[in-house]
């Protein structure tokens, strides 16, 4: 299944963009601190918006096939770059290491044994996985007048 989303630059304002889904449309931009109108999140709180909500519907999905008792999820996240030294992961020659934590709450009836699936599950949302799996990215230039 191919996603196609559209980003056009917003002529009026420093770095704006314009995303297109389908039926959906939204503004993303840099905060003003950063040079941007602060219009709308900025490409890393999409990404982990895109974890997020991901994660949650991945988990809520799950325990309603199997009948559990979760009537919430939400998920909390954050993204920050920690210099190389700082993680027992950081790859040879790599200065920073991205890390995104994620702090998931359930609200329900959920035993342990629910809690420890739950959390082994959110490591199989699709999002998770296309981030572990170092995608490949195709690109192309078209010029246009």
């Amino acid at each position: 299944m191919e996603n196609k989303v559209t980003v056009q630059y917003l002529t009026d304002y420093n770095y704006s963009q314009l995303v297109t889904t389908g039926s959906h449309s939204f503004v993303v931009d840099e905060p003003a601190s950063d040079g941007g109108n602060g219009l709308g999140p900025g490409p890393y709180e999409l990404l982990l918006g895109a974890l997020g909500s991901c994660t949650a519907m991945t988990l809520l999905m799950y325990a309603r096939r199997r009948g559990w008792d979760l009537t919430e999820c939400s998920v909390h996240l954050t993204h920050d770059r920690v210099h190389a030294e700082d993680s027992a992961n950081a790859e040879e020659g790599t200065r920073r290491v991205d890390v995104i934590k994620r702090d998931i709450s359930l609200h329900g009836h959920i035993n342990e044994e629910q809690k420890a699936r739950l959390l082994e599950i959110a490591g199989k949302c699709p999002v998770h996985k296309t981030i572990m799996s170092e995608p490949r990215v195709i690109d192309s230039i078209i010029v246009g007048e």
